[in-house]
This record gives structure tokens, sequence and C-alpha cells, in this order.
């Protein structure tokens, strides 16, 4: 695991688009794996900018996002089709027919989980997986006691995800309970995952997941477990860590001057 520690968070989501940038350029046929929440919408700003720049391009690319809520239709405001086209598709050169994810309104979501597992399976899985980070260490909505092997399903959502995600809806009684997630073992086949988070509030579990034991109690402990991944997180993030300094050590390259 490779560990990044930004002096800011603007450098920190800086950093996510230039590895993403980076990856487009190297195999622009590349299978994203794409995130949503707050968290992930800065890292869409700079990539829009980047491609008005003429820096980068997902002409070639095919897209598949982490999940979406059981029940929502894809014009839904709260959904997470409408949220990528808002804050990414609609914006940059990816083709509509190549970005994916689930049918919240599908007539039977279990089959929709099952349909969508195979997809990414016949795309040849995840060439790149962004990640943000929950509270309670969930990645995608894998809640804590998820399988650590579980393939995309029906996820029965936690009280303390449905309150940090109340904000975009009406009220908290608005927010679905149940949400179409990829599973961990379907995240951790991807080729290379990178996982953004920051501020003081994830402290604790960003601890917990570079540090702590592998654990379902903390689902994104697991990618300890994988061949290539990268944390990206500021200093407020990175507070609890026993290991700091080593990890500055190994990367001193981060906090070095401009």
């Amino acid at each position: 695991m490779k560990v990044l520690i930004h002096e800011t968070q603007a450098t920190a989501v800086d950093c996510v688009a230039g590895l993403f940038a980076d990856r487009l350029k190297q195999e622009p046929e590349t299978v994203l794996g794409l995130a949503t929440g707050g968290t992930m919408e800065a890292v869409y700003e700079r990539l829009i900018a980047r491609y008005k720049a003429g820096d980068m391009s997902m002409a070639k690319a095919r897209s598949f996002n982490l999940d979406e809520y059981v029940g929502l239709r894809p014009d839904h405001p709260c959904s997470y089709w409408y949220y990528m086209r808002k804050k990414l598709f609609d914006h940059v050169d990816i083709k509509p027919e190549n970005t994916f994810l689930p049918c919240g309104d599908a007539p039977d979501p279990e089959v929709e989980a099952n349909r969508y597992e195979d997809a990414i399976a016949a795309a040849g899985d995840i060439g790149l997986q962004l990640l943000g980070l929950g509270a309670n260490g969930h990645i995608g909505f894998n809640e804590p006691t998820s399988s650590l092997a579980s393939h995309t399903r029906i996820k029965t959502l936690t009280r303390t995800t449905r309150e940090a995600n109340a904000r975009y809806f009406d009220s908290f009684d608005d927010v679905p309970r149940l949400a179409i997630t990829m599973g961990i073992g379907t995240i951790m086949r991807a080729e290379e995952i990178v996982l953004l988070a920051f501020g003081e509030a994830k402290a604790d579990v960003v601890a917990k997941m570079i540090e702590g034991p592998v654990s379902a109690a903390c689902p994104a402990s697991i990618l300890q477990m994988h061949r290539k991944v990268t944390v990206v997180i500021d200093e407020a993030a990175a507070s609890k860590l026993a290991l700091r300094d080593y990890y500055e050590e190994v990367h001193p390259e981060v906090r070095a001057p401009s």
C-alpha cells in the first residue's frame, strides 16, 4: 500500500486527478471504476478542467460506478446516474454508451445486481478504481461486516451512512435503505485502486484502514491485501497514523517544495 500524505486537501485532490489522467494517457481504453459523494466532486472538477485544457481524454474509456440506490430512477436528482452526468459525464468526451451504473429502479434488484457483476467481468474487470472512504470504513456501500469476498449485491445501509447522505435529500426519511453495490471482492479484482480521504473526521478510520487488522469491521482494511493501491490523504486525515514519519520518508517528493 502506497500512502501519500499531502499538506492540503487541494493538493491531495490534484494528486488523484493526476493519477487518473496519467492512467488514461498510458492506457486510453482503461475500464474505470468511479465513485460518487462529496469527496469526488473536487476530483471531477479537476478532470473536467484537464479535458477542457486538452490534457485528458476519456473518449476510449469505459466506466462502471460503484453503486446506486434501490428504487431511484436514473433521472431522479439524488440518483448516482444523475450525479455522474452533472458532475462529470456531460462535461467530458466519454461516450454515453460506455458509462455504466446499476439500475436502481430495476424490477428485480437482485437480478440487476447479478447482471451488473457479470457486465464488469465481461469488460475484463476494472483497470483503475477510484474510492472514497466512509466514516465507518465502508468502500462502495459495503458496510461493516460485509463479506470481504463479496460480489455485486444488495446492501442495507447503516443509519450513519444514511445520515451522512441525508444532505442530498429533502429529509433523512427520503434516503433509501437499500443500495446495489459492487462487492469487496469485485473491487479487489481491480488492477489498480486509488483511494482519497481528507479531513480530521476521517483520521480514525484512515488509521484503521492502513494500520489496523484486516477485518470486516472495517471493510476498507482489506485494501492492505491489494497488489497495487494508493491512498491519498491530507495532513488532517493522517493525524492518527502511528507510522506517519515512515510514509513521509518513503515518499518525500509529496511534500517537496515546488
